[in-house]
């Protein structure tokens, strides 16, 4: 019997994003909007955001994580992105909520960050 604290095999790392909401596309732009201010490139395509969950009443909710978990700005940038997408017409609400699992990695990062870093 598998140890019940262990993820399903298959199931994903990542929580599935809410990409067939109304909101979805404008909380992605909000969302790339934010850096990282070490690297020059938006959040979401570093591959920071990891999940965008979006309520039927309209209630957002970002599971981020770092580059690092020392990076400096590790207290503000959820804040960051709270004032990004809580202007949005629309939404209700905004919580971000930081994870270490799974770890980041340049290989999340979209095809557009790694040309502008030089990775490509």
């Amino acid at each position: 019997m598998p140890n019940s604290a262990e993820p399903l095999e298959g199931a994903p790392l990542i929580a599935p994003s809410s990409t067939d909401h109304p909101l979805y596309d404008s909380v992605v732009e909000a969302c790339r909007t934010v850096y990282d201010p070490e690297i020059p490139v938006n959040i979401y395509d570093l591959g920071l955001i990891y999940t965008i969950d979006i309520s039927d009443d309209n209630a957002v909710k970002v599971i981020m994580t770092l580059t690092a978990p020392g990076c400096p700005v590790a207290g503000d940038m959820p804040g960051w992105i709270m004032d990004a997408v809580g202007p949005i017409g629309g939404v209700k609400d905004v919580d971000v909520e930081l994870t270490w699992d799974p770890p980041w990695g340049m290989d999340m990062m979209s095809d557009e960050a790694r040309l502008e870093l030089g990775f490509m």
